[in-house]
């Protein structure tokens, strides 16, 4: 009989092993300049680290600069962006955790002012810059309408993509996720919401993922074997049409990932509209998860609303998914995995620094 798993299981995906299940999930910080980390990312992601997670996920870096949300969105675009993530990462595995960045371009979400100054859409004449998509629509009033892409611009940003991943490999990552949720522009070719193409990125299913399946082919032919590689999706798009993207798509898309050399799915959702607050929940994503991982067997991260251990440990323990991933309550609580240990009766190794305080 296979041994029940929990929250503090190691576990070990191609040549890497995670200590424990508790991932910090990506989050923008703006608060880079021309893309390159600072100061605030190595104590932001490096006292979580402290605090007890399996794997910290970069907030997503952009990997071209007509793809940034903000003029402070962080980037990787060139190699200037990876002294500091060395200094980074160096500190983290200290503490015994593993790395990861997300990599991304916003599409039409891009060309934003700074969330201090309103977050608001940035044309042309306010300083803003051209944002770009599968066609010409915007997911939401007030943006810019953006460029459709030419066959050439979308080779060129599969080739952006290959070159932010071996950055992310000189900067010292272990592992690798690309983000193609949320509206993003490669979620903006996976839907039929957005993506009214003629072309062979346009139309059928198999021609709506050829994009985000190019970038994979890409990333995965010049990174290591042993290194993972993550993709976090929109597993459903929270709207009611028959052109939205469906958990079908995903459970499809995900076994052509897979193929490809894909290692764990990110199960998130949204992007094209406003969620119903009422409908809610902690750990309201887990579903999303739990259907991908049982029809396609690929390792899932579950993410949405997890606040409480109880509700973590009990993804890992019910087989819903292989990781939780943890946003804002990690803004609340950066040693949330050492309460969750605490809490749950669970060993983890706490920083000698610390000990003193839980004697």
């Amino acid at each position: 009989m296979m041994e029940s798993q929990n929250l503090f299981s190691p576990l070990t995906i191609r040549g890497i092993e995670l200590k424990n299940r508790i991932v910090l999930s990506p989050m923008q910080q703006y608060n880079s300049d021309d893309g390159i980390a600072t100061d605030w990312h190595l104590v932001h992601l490096g006292s979580r680290a402290v605090g007890g997670v399996g794997l910290v996920i970069s907030e997503c870096a952009s990997i071209n600069l007509n793809g940034r949300s903000t003029k402070n969105d962080l980037g990787m675009w060139k190699d200037e962006h990876i002294e500091k993530w060395q200094q980074i990462n160096t500190f983290i595995h200290e503490q015994g955790a593993k790395t990861a960045m997300q990599l991304g371009h916003f599409g039409s979400k891009a060309s934003r002012s700074h969330p201090n100054e309103g977050f608001n859409y940035l044309d042309l004449e306010n300083g803003g810059w051209q944002t770009e998509s599968s066609s010409p629509v915007a997911p939401f009033a007030g943006m810019s309408i953006p460029k459709e892409l030419e066959t050439r611009e979308i080779a060129q940003i599969t080739h952006d993509f290959k070159d932010a991943a071996l950055r992310v490999i000189k900067a010292g990552f272990d592992i690798i996720e690309l983000h193609f949720a949320h509206g993003y522009l490669v979620h903006q070719f996976l839907s039929r919401l957005i993506n009214q193409r003629s072309d062979i990125y346009g139309g059928s299913f198999e021609n709506r993922t050829r994009f985000a399946l190019e970038i994979v082919k890409e990333i995965r032919s010049v990174i290591p074997e042993e290194m993972p590689l993550f993709v976090r999706i929109s597993a459903i798009d929270y709207v009611d049409s028959e052109l939205a993207w469906t958990l079908q798509d995903s459970i499809e898309f995900t076994a052509l990932l897979k193929k490809e050399g894909v290692d764990l799915i990110t199960a998130s959702a949204g992007g094209f509209s406003w969620v119903d607050k009422s409908k809610l929940a902690e750990g309201y994503q887990i579903p999303l998860a739990r259907a991908i991982k049982a029809t396609t067997g690929i390792l899932t991260g579950s993410v949405g609303l997890i606040t409480k251990p109880s509700t973590a440990n009990n993804i890992i323990a019910m087989g819903d998914a292989d990781l939780v991933i943890i946003a804002r309550e990690h803004l609340r609580n950066p040693y949330f995995a050492i309460k969750a240990s605490l809490e749950l009766g669970f060993e983890t190794e706490l920083p000698w620094q610390y000990k003193r305080a839980y004697l």
